[in-house]
């Protein structure tokens, strides 16, 4: 075995590799050479002690080369297609859309039957929830893989899942799956074999013979599903300890071992080679432990991350990834660029809305807005109303601070609200994980239970709309959680099942409400009025170039319940303003004096003479199209 080196000593010994497997191409030689000293400098800084550092780093390569070998042609198509036009995912006809295969459509058969309904919605974009093969009964909703390359045979095959993802490519839509990369469950081959000391596999997991070295590092370490199991370890049946971050079934990968940063890159290019567009990187913040630190959020995890779209950029070059970090705003921030993630969820955007609208203030989102929505070139926020997982109220102390909030008071709050435990509240959604020791938790709910709908609310459609048009109209990729559109409602029926009672999350992860999909067009319904008015903002978003992009400037009102922004544009621009109150807002004239006289909404096909002013209802907003003096 070798060290590493320097790029130009090694780069034979990457090529050799490359070549023993099959001819290379004038292609990927291309993207080999524009690549590897990128990655062979993020080998070094990771991995530049170990004896095995060039092994590893050839064997990767090697299997790049062969994975772009071994690339269909359409494929290839398409990577050039997305080359070629690098900002595809800012465009203005971006929708998202993302639900559980078996919940949705019962396999993934019943998901391409689907497909002309997501047409006639318009989605760019389809995020499969966890498919793959996994331990029977509770297994975190799929996020604890047993293998990468099957499917669940509940769900259909690896077959099927190729020929769906053509078929999306066809309808325009990109196939997005999750790469669950910070750990396997513990019935993976590679957990398996670890534990039955398996030489190759023995420091795939971080393992432990006692609890000298599992204490040391717990010291500096959080717990994160306290329910399931304290601490970061839990315990084989042979007495030793072996790292497991989240629920004790799922078994946290040893990055620092550079044989685990190969052998998942070969899965991640398995995976694009069946025709997935995009990758959602779950739990980034996680993977590289260090003792003495959070193990959260380290340098290294940002590097693993770079290493890994360096290997994507040879090998596959029009897939790209999607950070999921659920963590302090600045962290967020930090993991989306063009050389880690390209896009972002934005959960600070996601918590502060339904935040605005149970303190019927605006001033903290509008914050966040103004000063945490900037993004490097080259990447966009996917922007979303709630998620297959639960609200975290991620928003940062030392932000609401400023505006005279005391971050832990106030979470405390938004629980009690949003719970349906705090007076007069409208919600109906559901704690999970409630830590009655540190008063920690976070809420579960569908869109139209928290919002009011469930609970006969007045305001409870308004608060559905408005939020979907605040997450269509910030920029990036809007996303839909699919049910949402038709107000789907909260399924209690999860405490009757023995496997998921103990999830709350899954009380808004319910079957396709097919009632309510059949009475989408029915106006005198809650399902058909919200429907109507979502694909009304979907058809707007769609013929509106401003909505392009990423970039927001800035615009203020007087008024706290007011949230307001620009979207740029030439020679008019896109003005947002949207009231989270139960109250009518009165904006008078001289807010709009940069402006020409006509203002035009074009949500609600009316214009506005901004010299009278403007009046929101309550929940009420307008996308105005205005020209600057």
């Amino acid at each position: 075995m070798t060290a590493l080196t320097t790029p130009d000593a090694d780069r034979p010994a990457a090529l050799e590799a490359c070549e023993a497997i099959g001819r290379t191409d004038d292609g990927f030689l291309a993207r080999f050479d524009a690549q590897f000293p990128r990655l062979h400098a993020l080998f070094a800084r990771l991995y530049g002690q170990r004896a095995d550092g060039l092994e590893q780093l050839a064997a990767t390569v090697a299997a790049a080369s062969a994975s772009w070998n071994a690339r269909p042609l359409d494929l290839k198509v398409r990577d050039a297609q997305r080359e070629a036009d690098q900002d595809w995912f800012q465009s203005e006809r971006m929708l998202g859309g993302v639900c559980y295969v078996d919940r949705y459509a019962g396999n993934l058969a019943g998901i391409r039957d689907q497909i002309p309904y997501f047409r006639e919605l318009g989605l760019t974009y389809l995020h499969l929830m966890p498919l793959f093969d996994a331990p029977a009964g509770d297994n975190d909703g799929g996020y604890a893989v047993s293998s990468y390359r099957r499917v669940n045979p509940s769900l259909g095959t690896m077959q099927q899942l190729t020929e769906l993802a053509a078929d999306l490519r066809l309808a325009g839509i990109s196939l997005v799956l999750d790469f669950i990369f910070n750990h396997t469950s513990n019935e993976h081959e590679w957990a398996q074999k670890a534990v039955a000391g398996d030489p190759e596999f023995s420091d795939f997991y971080l393992i432990f013979p006692d609890r000298e070295m599992p204490d040391a590092y717990e010291r500096t370490t959080r717990e994160i599903f306290p329910d399931d199991h304290r601490g970061s370890f839990v315990q084989l049946e042979d007495g030793r300890w072996i790292w497991s971050t989240f629920y004790r079934y799922q078994w946290d990968l040893n990055y620092a071992n550079p044989a685990v940063f190969r052998a998942m890159a070969g899965e991640m290019l398995f995976l694009a080679n069946q025709g997935v567009e995009v990758l959602r990187m779950d739990a980034v913040a996680f993977i590289w432990k260090r003792l003495g630190t959070s193990c959260e959020s380290l340098p290294e995890a940002h590097l693993l991350l770079q290493a890994f779209n360096a290997v994507l950029a040879m090998a596959a070059p029009g897939m790209v990834f999607k950070s999921e970090a659920i963590v302090h705003p600045d962290e967020v921030v930090s993991y989306v660029s063009p050389d880690e993630c390209e896009l972002s969820y934005n959960p600070l955007q996601m918590a502060l809305t339904w935040e605005a609208l149970a303190t019927r203030d605006g001033r903290l989102l509008q914050q966040a807005i103004d000063r945490r929505h900037d993004l490097p070139a080259g990447t966009a926020w996917v922007n979303y109303v709630r998620s297959h997982d639960d609200i975290g109220w991620t928003f940062a102390d030392e932000d609401a601070a400023e505006l005279g909030i005391d971050g832990y008071a106030h979470r405390q709050f938004l629980n009690r609200f949003y719970t349906g435990r705090h007076e007069g509240s409208f919600a109906r959604g559901v704690a999970f994980q409630e830590n009655p020791a540190t008063g920690d938790a976070r809420v579960t709910g569908t869109t139209a239970s928290l919002a009011g709908v469930e609970s006969g609310d007045i305001g409870g459609e308004d608060r559905v709309v408005l939020a979907h048009a605040l997450a269509l109209s910030t920029g990036g990729i809007p996303l839909l959680y699919l049910g949402d559109e038709v107000a789907q409602l909260n399924d209690y029926t999860y405490a009757d099942d023995p496997v998921r009672r103990g999830d709350s999350r899954w009380v808004h992860r319910g079957n396709r409400p097919r009632d309510a999909y059949a009475r989408r067009g029915d106006d005198t319904t809650t399902a058909g009025r919200i429907f109507r008015r979502l694909t009304k903002l979907i058809s707007v978003r769609q013929q509106s170039p401003e909505l392009a992009g990423n970039t927001l400037m800035p615009f203020h009102t007087p008024h706290a319940a007011v949230i307001g922004y620009q979207r740029p544009g030439a020679p008019s621009r896109l003005l947002v303003l949207a009231n989270v109150g139960d109250a009518e807002v009165a904006i008078d004239p001289l807010t709009f004096s940069g402006f020409e006289r006509i203002g035009f909404d074009l949500v609600h096909d009316t214009a506005h003479d901004l010299d009278e002013g403007l009046i929101l209802p309550p929940h009420g907003f307008v996308w105005l199209r205005v020209t600057p003096v």
